[in-house]
């Protein structure tokens, strides 16, 4: 007798948490900076993700990477999909709010076609994929709204958030290209992606990590938050998914966040959204949309 097939009501359960996990990570940065500085949730962060996966990786016997070659590919995607983004969204969280940061992120798909395409690991450039790319970058000018100075959007945090969006689609073609081909297993690549990140953050630390933190509850509460759910939980999550109901399926949380993020900025720190900003990530969506098969 075959495997009992997967209940979809589980699988759209899994993914709407999954959303909800790595959409709240806009919010639980915010109110993080109450507290930390962007170096310091990064390494408590990035911390306490591979403390948390570590022993998973264990117990289910995955072996990790004894290649040195390995280990350099993992270290370049730490930088890559973790220090740099990480730190760039607490950078601009200091001066734009949680639900505009989910919005910018929004175009990290379109990130990862144009830089595929330049890198030359996917030519594929149909009139429907061309057509998506122009829709989202129409969608991210007019979330940007350059010719109204008085947004969040068009300032320097903004900016900050869409090199992060950036650095996310540099990081995975740079992974499908020199880790994903591997045969490792996705929850030892990001137990190990997750523990060099840490490394490379405690080296980052006299570059603003040293300044005395503020002990607030609020803050240590998101922050560890960040690190357990918006992290290790979320990579676990995601793995689980991919495994089940394969990549494609996992990718549809890409639509989620923006309104996760949206929704709780407005409930727990009353952010308001922009008819510009609504109009922009409709956009956004919708070439992302056309550019995915």
């Amino acid at each position: 007798m075959g495997e009992a097939p997967r209940p979809r009501l589980r699988g759209v359960a899994e993914v709407a948490a999954l959303a909800l996990l790595w959409g709240s990570g806009f919010l639980w940065i915010k109110l993080a900076l109450r507290g930390f500085t962007p170096v310091q949730i990064v390494f408590v962060r990035l911390l306490l993700g591979a403390l948390v996966l570590a022993p998973i990786a264990v117990a289910l016997r995955q072996r990790f990477p004894r290649d040195p070659r390995t280990w350099a590919h993992l270290a370049v995607a730490a930088l890559v999909a973790n220090a740099v983004p990480y730190v760039l969204f607490g950078i601009g969280e200091r001066t734009i709010g949680s639900h505009v940061a989910g919005l910018i992120n929004a175009t990290t798909p379109l990130w990862t076609l144009l830089l595929a395409f330049v890198a030359g690991t996917d030519r594929t450039a149909g009139a429907r994929r061309v057509a998506g790319f122009g829709l989202g970058f129409a969608g991210t000018v007019v979330m940007f709204t350059p010719w109204d100075r008085t947004g969040e959007f068009a300032t320097w945090g903004g900016l900050a958030i869409l090199g992060a969006a950036c650095c996310y689609g540099i990081s995975y073609v740079y992974m499908g290209r020199f880790l994903t081909n591997r045969g490792i297993p996705p929850l030892t690549l990001a137990t190990g992606q997750l523990g060099v990140g840490t490394v490379l953050l405690a080296l980052a630390m006299p570059v603003g990590g040293l300044v005395a933190p503020v002990w607030r509850a609020d803050a240590v509460l998101s922050l560890l938050a960040l690190g357990v759910l918006g992290t290790a939980a979320a990579y676990v999550l995601n793995y689980r998914i991919i495994t089940a109901d394969g990549p494609a399926v996992a990718s549809t949380v890409t639509y989620l966040l923006p309104v996760v993020a949206v929704a709780l900025g407005w409930l727990v720190l009353g952010e308001t959204l922009t008819w510009t900003a609504a109009a922009g990530v409709v956009l956004v969506l919708g070439g992302v949309a056309l550019t995915r098969r």
